[in-house]
């Protein structure tokens, strides 16, 4: 029997870690599988935590929910998405930010599902399969 893989946004690791609304709307995509996150995902995450000041019991925390997660490291061939998926969202005329540029990649690279509350970062890129309940939990 094959376990299906996602990966999922910094976003949506931050709504697993908080709880919350968000959480539990995404829960159901999550069910089941092997999930993984980019590494730019960890360095986003340990980004906000430098950047909020997080104490030694958070950041713990932030480590014990790492090991949830498999991590997808760098190479070659996500380089090669990275440089696809810039171009593309230059040529018509929609920047993506690196960061986000590079987990697209990732999720392009391994054909892996992607599963997103920031749906308009990651709209029309090739051959990626964006998952998203952006709509879910807003308050329109």
């Amino acid at each position: 029997m094959t376990t299906s893989k996602i990966i999922i946004d910094t976003n949506i690791v931050s709504y697993m870690m908080r709880g919350g609304p968000e959480a539990k709307v995404y829960a159901s995509y999550l069910k089941g599988k092997l999930i993984a996150i980019s590494f730019i995902t960890v360095g986003e995450l340990y980004y906000g935590a430098e950047k909020k000041n997080w104490g030694r019991k958070r950041r713990l925390q932030l480590e014990t929910a790492l090991k949830n997660y498999v991590v997808i490291p760098y190479d070659h061939e996500i380089a090669k998405q990275y440089g696809k998926v810039l171009v593309e969202r230059q040529r018509i005329g929609r920047p993506i930010s690196f960061n986000d540029a590079w987990i697209a990649a990732c999720a392009i690279r391994h054909k892996t599902p992607f599963v997103t509350h920031n749906s308009k970062d990651f709209e029309l890129i090739s051959d990626l399969q964006m998952i998203t309940e952006k709509n879910a939990t807003d308050q329109g």
